[in-house]
């Protein structure tokens, strides 16, 4: 439970093991080699004495630690890098400040992460995660797990052996087509209810409940290795930024080693280009002007895109885009994980379907219930960061004096938060008890790049598990899904208080319809 007022990990972190340690300094290249289960190094950003982050970074070593770790080897994912929004979101009580300074080892050399998109300064985050943990204690909820979540778990995983076994089965051909229509919809419906949650160590306080809840999604016939990677190492930590150096290196074909690559880049906003632009930094091509007429059908290839490409690509290239996949697969047991899966969820999916129907026959029903789940999981995800109103951020721009604007903006040029600022600002007599956050806190611009739909709904935040507030999963991703809708009016009070954008559509078809809007114009604007 959530019962400490302020986050522990918000102390002092002063970096010194013992005073009379001198701590080694460590230079990215170093800290970069140490990214694999067998030596797992970390950056986490540091405080003065005041609680202030100071700019600098502390590096953890978490190799031994990972097998005590109660989030399990969920923590091997920080390996080789700056973990601090990593440490920040996933500890809302905080990491008391005696583990931190038990696992310190060393010192980042110093300005080896000045160039962050983000800033730390305000206290909005802090407040954020004190209300949100008193809120969960008012109402008596686990922040991990719960009777909800298990539940709805075996009613899916049932629904979808079941529909599997009558798409074997069926003789008529249209049944055995509607059994695997429903096996897509049920695998989409684990993806997003069971899987997401058990990777982010938010199904369960077990461990290896919440291992067996992220293999679910291997059960299914993708890669929970893969979804870590792009999702919680890319897209969750720099939702919808694009580091412009790194994409004017690919559009002149130019490449660099992968430690000297930027992590703050969003792979979910370029991974479906040049086929769709999703990003105002992207070039603009003329089939883009149709993008929102022939995106629906596209989504419907999500899932087979990812099972026959791009899980095969991360694991015989050892990345994901940016991102150094030897975190996952720098250890020869779960490289063994994922062949092995591949294999039997190609027999139990498409093997059995071939004996039982032949060849064709089998592998149609493969692909319809691919297209189901594809067409399904891509509607839940897309509405909630390409949509109407949503910022991106440009990392690496500046301004006309060489001074780094880190400020998101939406596809108009303009900055939301600007308008809520000022909104809060005429609305109190005394400007000065407005509380103050820059517009690249890192809290701060997850909510101006992600966009909620049905705000407040229990039915919705069950039947999208959690997608439907997608700013709280956002803020909260080690929280369980079954309790967005019951911290969702805390974040969205906190977030007028402060000045923050809280944007939220009214239902999942308005916000269908939006994004398509939003994809029609990106597709005919000038590239930035």
């Amino acid at each position: 439970m959530c019962k400490n007022n302020l986050p522990a990990a918000d102390g002092k972190l002063k970096g010194a093991a013992a005073a009379a340690t001198v701590l080694k300094t460590i230079s990215k290249s170093e800290l970069a080699s140490h990214n694999t289960p067998r030596s797992a190094w970390c950056a986490v950003h540091s405080t003065d004495a005041s609680g202030k982050y100071t700019g600098g970074h502390v590096v953890l070593d978490i190799t031994s630690f990972a097998s005590k770790h109660p989030g399990g080897d969920l923590i091997l994912l920080a390996a080789g890098k700056d973990a601090s929004v990593l440490f920040e979101t996933y500890h809302p009580r905080g990491v008391p400040h005696s583990l931190v300074k038990k696992l310190q080892i060393g010192v980042m050399e110093k300005g080896a992460y000045d160039n962050s998109f983000y800033s730390w300064d305000s206290d909005f985050y802090k407040v954020l995660k004190q209300r949100v943990c008193e809120r969960i204690e008012e109402k008596g909820l686990q922040r991990r797990g719960s009777g909800e979540i298990l539940t709805k778990a075996l009613f899916l995983l049932a629904g979808f052996w079941y529909s599997l076994y009558h798409m074997y089965t069926q003789t008529n051909f249209t049944n055995a087509a509607i059994a695997s229509v429903s096996m897509g919809i049920f695998a989409a419906m684990i993806g997003v209810n069971i899987q997401h949650d058990g990777n982010h160590g938010a199904f369960a306080k077990s461990k290896f409940l919440n291992k067996f809840a992220g293999w679910t999604f291997d059960m299914i016939g993708g890669s929970a290795f893969t979804w870590e990677l792009q999702h919680m190492l890319g897209h969750h930590p720099y939702t919808n930024v694009l580091d412009e150096v790194e994409h004017r290196r690919k559009e002149e074909e130019v490449d660099c080693k992968l430690e000297d690559k930027d992590q703050e880049s969003d792979p979910d906003v370029f991974s479906s280009f040049p086929l769709m632009r999703m990003h105002p930094l992207h070039e603009v091509s003329w089939f883009h002007r149709y993008q929102h007429i022939y995106a629906p059908f596209l989504f419907a290839l999500m899932t087979l895109a990812k099972v026959f490409q791009q899980d095969f690509e991360i694991i015989l290239t050892g990345k994901l885009y940016h991102i150094d996949a030897s975190v996952r697969y720098g250890s020869i047991w779960n490289v063994m994980r994922f062949w092995s899966m591949k294999l039997i969820t190609m027999f139990y999916m498409m093997g059995l379907p071939i004996y039982f129907h032949g060849t064709v026959k089998g592998v149609g029903l493969f692909v319809l219930g691919h297209l189901a789940a594809g067409e399904l999981l891509a509607t839940m995800f897309i509405v909630n960061h390409v949509i109407e109103g949503v910022s991106y951020g440009h990392k690496s721009v500046t301004n006309d004096e060489g001074v780094k604007v880190a400020k998101p903006a939406t596809i108009m040029g303009d900055t939301p938060m600007e308008r809520t600022r000022e909104q809060v600002l005429n609305g109190k007599a005394d400007k000065s008890t407005v509380p103050s956050v820059p517009f690249d806190d890192w809290a701060a611009v997850q909510c101006q790049t992600s966009v909620n739909w049905s705000s407040g709904s229990w039915f919705w935040n069950h039947f999208s598990g959690g997608l439907s507030h997608q700013i709280e999963h956002h803020l909260f991703p080690s929280i369980c899904h079954t309790n967005y809708c019951y911290i969702q009016e805390v974040v969205q009070k906190t977030c007028e208080e402060y000045g923050v954008p809280y944007q939220t559509e009214k239902s999942l078809w308005v916000a269908y319809g939006k994004m398509l809007n939003h994809l029609k114009f990106l597709g005919r604007t000038k590239q930035l």
